[in-house]
């Protein structure tokens, strides 16, 4: 299972490009039985391409009640991305400005040897762009609207999208 953490600004580094999640970071409470019973069971090197980072050390933990392990992230590391957040915003930020392209939008990271390929960036914005049109319609439909009656003010209130689309657990 993976948990995100909030990394302060002032995070630690390790040389260069380099960051480590702080053990006192390491969330204590696990989510499956609520006990304060998550230890540390090591670290492991993640690539985190972006401006800052090159690479991170993130944190495992293991609640032995559960047997479970959870390895910790940072919130701007996608579990299985090899590029940060910042990384893909950039990108996405690049992209918007007249007269860009997949070329132009590339953006810039640490470590010039592990840029984005263009067709990785189109990648993304194929997924951002999919992404808010499955939000939109699930919106569309949650409030019961029809393409006969659009709506005049469309606010977003987060509660009640957590309330109207709650999360659905996946299973084959």
């Amino acid at each position: 299972m993976v948990l995100f953490i909030e990394l302060p600004e002032t995070e630690k580094q390790d040389g260069p490009w380099v960051a480590r999640i702080p053990l006192e970071l390491l969330p204590r409470r696990c989510p499956f039985c609520g006990e304060r019973t998550i230890i540390g069971h090591g670290t492991r090197l993640k690539q985190a391409h972006d401006r800052r980072h090159k690479q991170i050390w993130i944190r495992r933990g293991l609640c032995r009640p559960c047997q479970k392990t959870f390895t910790v992230l940072p919130d701007w590391s996608p579990p299985s991305g090899h590029y940060s957040l910042h990384c893909r915003q950039q990108a996405w930020d690049l992209l918007r400005q007249a007269g860009s392209n997949w070329e132009r939008s590339v953006p810039d990271i640490a470590d010039a040897t592990r840029s984005p390929e263009p067709s990785t960036v189109r990648r993304w914005a194929e997924r951002l762009i999919h992404l808010g049109t499955l939000l939109g319609t699930k919106l569309w439909q949650a409030n019961g609207w029809s393409a006969s009656t659009r709506p005049t003010i469309l606010a977003w209130d987060w509660t009640a999208i957590r309330r109207i689309l709650p999360l659905e657990a996946r299973s084959p």
